[in-house]
């Protein structure tokens, strides 16, 4: 028995030790990849369900009512695995974020090394690699456009903030200005209607409606999860040590031109307000209100270093079957964190 405690130990710790060798990017992207497929696989199952739900139908053991409730269930059951699985994701990327800050994270993956100075034992690292890889952080404010115009319906606390992974590739092999950026990312939406209103479905139409009560709070959350791509100009300049060029990244001012495309993977609506009685009420509605399920638009970002000015327009309508089209408007900060 104390052989097997030993080996286990040992094997525990040899495990653990290789997890801090880890560099950033690459349990950031263990994160990314985790996401990604915890959304697969609840999808995936979310289908598997259906596929009997609508099997059952048609040998007539339900109505189309039930059909439609179980298949509502279904959907809002999957929705709740994503975001409870996906929070334990975002926890561990906000750790990391931290470790990162904190400098507990060493550098990896680092390919030769040069003398500050001469007769010195000082050295820095410098990295040759042609692709690297980037923690995206970004936040700001959201405003429907309708028609070229800002709808007033909504108070301009209405906010995004995204976070995902990218690739940064330079493209030209001794040239440093241009860069191929892409990479997943989700995009959380909230957008609070002004007035006391709220979102109510209306047949295929989601409309803004009076609630009746003074709201402390009222916003719709949509989620997408997305493919960003863009080109970048990235204005660091190339430099030499003993005779060697090489091309370091986010270190000057860069500006970013490109678009994303994906998917929505869950909406609901949260209210909160203060009953007759004093108490503070919150309310979260989980469901379908006519956001469309998939997204496209365009983006940009100009900044220096790791910081950046950043805007994003959907070209897809937020909601399906409306009269009038709204389409989001975000602005914001974006974070590149090497």
């Amino acid at each position: 028995m104390k052989t097997i405690t030993f080996y286990v130990v040992a094997l525990l710790c040899l495990a653990a030790t290789k997890l801090s060798a880890q560099s950033f990017e690459d349990r950031a992207e263990m994160i990314a990849n985790s996401i990604e497929q915890i959304t697969k696989q609840e999808k995936d199952s979310l289908k598997i369900e259906v596929e009997a739900v609508n099997d059952r139908l048609d040998n007539k053991e339900i109505s189309n009512t039930e059909a439609d409730n179980l298949k509502k269930q279904l959907a809002e059951k999957r929705a709740k695995n994503i975001e409870d699985r996906v929070a334990v994701e975002q926890q561990k990327l906000a750790d990391l974020v931290k470790d990162k800050v904190d400098g507990k994270i060493l550098e990896e993956n680092k390919t030769f090394k040069f003398n500050w100075k001469k007769d010195t034992t000082k050295t820095k690292e410098v990295d040759y690699r042609r692709t690297t890889s980037q923690l995206v952080f970004a936040f700001g404010v959201n405003r429907l456009i309708n028609d070229g115009e800002a709808d007033e319906n909504f108070k301009w606390r209405s906010d995004f903030y995204e976070w995902g992974l990218s690739w940064n590739t330079r493209m030209l092999k001794e040239n440093n200005l241009l860069h191929i950026k892409y990479g997943l990312s989700l995009q959380y939406n909230n957008l609070r209607p002004d007035n006391n209103r709220i979102f109510v479905k209306e047949g295929s139409k989601t409309v803004l409606a009076d609630s009746g009560i003074d709201l402390d709070v009222a916003r719709l959350r949509y989620v997408n999860l997305v493919v960003p791509v863009f080109l970048e100009l990235d204005f660091t300049k190339k430099r030499t040590t003993d005779d060697r060029t090489y091309f370091p990244s986010h270190k000057s001012v860069r500006v970013g031109l490109g678009g994303y495309a994906g998917v929505n993977v869950k909406e609901k609506q949260i209210i909160k307000y203060e009953n007759e009685n004093g108490n503070n009420v919150k309310n979260k509605t989980k469901g379908d209100y006519n956001v469309n399920d998939f997204v496209y638009g365009v983006s940009a970002y100009i900044g220096y270093r790791s910081t950046s000015l950043y805007a994003k327009y959907d070209l897809q309508p937020v909601f399906s079957n409306n009269e009038i089209d709204q389409n989001n408007l975000s602005l914001g900060i974006r974070f590149d964190f090497n």
